[in-house]
């Protein structure tokens, strides 16, 4: 026998909803409109402290994921028509425009057209908890979801992903695409990049600002200038092709006050580097230079001409250096 919630009294209604998981919530609130209205209500007047919204849209589907303190949970995806030739699935509900379908633990809606449908559960689930997108991960099919998330919410994204595509992990993406997602897409905390890119590619934008930039493959393009030119806190490049002369034009840069919200830097080469001579520019530490838990194991240091300082490792591989006091960022 069906509960009847909406007739329920208000503080029964309170405590019952919040016993629900998210999907269960965007489950329920299908049953019918004035279901739907019920749960808006509730969560207009709550403040959903810690949940963060998170869209991901790739070649295949686009995900709508709700992350509180634990894990996140799958709330609602919007997947193109074809993927019903599944016979596998249940027959879906037909409804205006689309399709309806449910999987283990969230429905699944389809589209003939998949951007309309990611645009649909983004605005179905936003306005049902009342919260803005936190983070986008897209493949290149969902560049156009950059400039939607920009356009529809006042607040910044806090991270952006840009994801290989799953099925075609050789291809290189375009240029144009590529650079079109460097100077739009905007985040606060996180910009990770783990796409392939053309071995010619130069960017001439300015990246930032940002608390981490994490380019997970082909960091090839990222030049000198480029790096003097990054507002961001923490960077992290694989694949780089900085020369051991341009770590040394870098290190000069920051030293005169360049870079001066950077704490952290990371390269990953793509060949081996000889910074022969490096040591002449650095001061030789040891670890009993530093308290027990710094857990530092030895390396060099670097002092910047307003006084502060910073520690630095190297070999043919990488380099790493990282200011000190260490401001961490969470």
């Amino acid at each position: 026998m069906p509960f009847p919630i909406i007739r329920t009294p208000f503080v029964v209604q309170s405590e019952i909803i919040s016993l629900l998981e998210p999907n269960e919530i965007v489950t329920v609130s299908f049953s019918s409109k004035n279901v739907l209205r019920l749960l808006k209500g509730h969560f207009q007047q709550r403040e959903l402290l810690g949940w963060r919204l998170h869209l991901t849209h790739s070649r295949e589907e686009a995900i709508i994921t709700l992350e509180g303190e634990e894990d996140g949970k799958e709330v609602l995806t919007a997947l193109h028509i074809s993927e019903l030739d599944d016979t596998s699935k249940p027959k879906p509900i037909e409804t205006s425009g689309y399709k309806r379908g449910f999987s283990l633990n969230s429905i699944d809606l389809y589209f003939e057209d998949q951007v309309m449908g990611t645009k649909m559960i983004v605005d179905y689930v936003t306005g049902l908890f009342n919260l803005d997108v936190y983070g986008l991960a897209i493949d290149t099919t969902g560049i156009c979801a950059i400039e939607w998330i920009n356009n529809r919410q006042r607040k910044m994204l806090e991270s952006f992903k840009l994801l290989k595509i799953p099925r075609y992990n050789a291809m290189v993406v375009e240029a144009s695409d590529y650079d079109y997602v460097l100077r739009n897409a905007r985040a606060s905390d996180y910009i990770i990049l783990d796409d392939m890119v053309p071995d010619n590619y130069r960017f001439d934008g300015i990246l930032g600002p940002v608390n981490h930039l994490s380019i997970d493959s082909d960091g090839h393009w990222v030049t000198l200038d480029n790096l003097i030119n990054f507002d961001i806190v923490k960077i992290k490049i694989n694949g780089s092709r900085l020369s051991a002369s341009d770590v040394h034009s870098f290190l000069r840069h920051w030293r005169a006050g360049g870079s001066h919200r950077m704490t952290q830097l990371k390269l990953f080469f793509e060949t081996v580097r000889n910074f022969e001579n490096l040591e002449e520019e650095l001061e030789e530490i040891e670890p009993d230079d530093f308290s027990d838990e710094d857990e530092w194991d030895g390396g060099y240091s670097i002092q910047r001409n307003d006084g502060v300082k910073a520690v630095i490792d190297f070999d043919i591989h990488y380099f790493i250096m990282t200011v000190l006091p260490p401001r961490e960022i969470i």
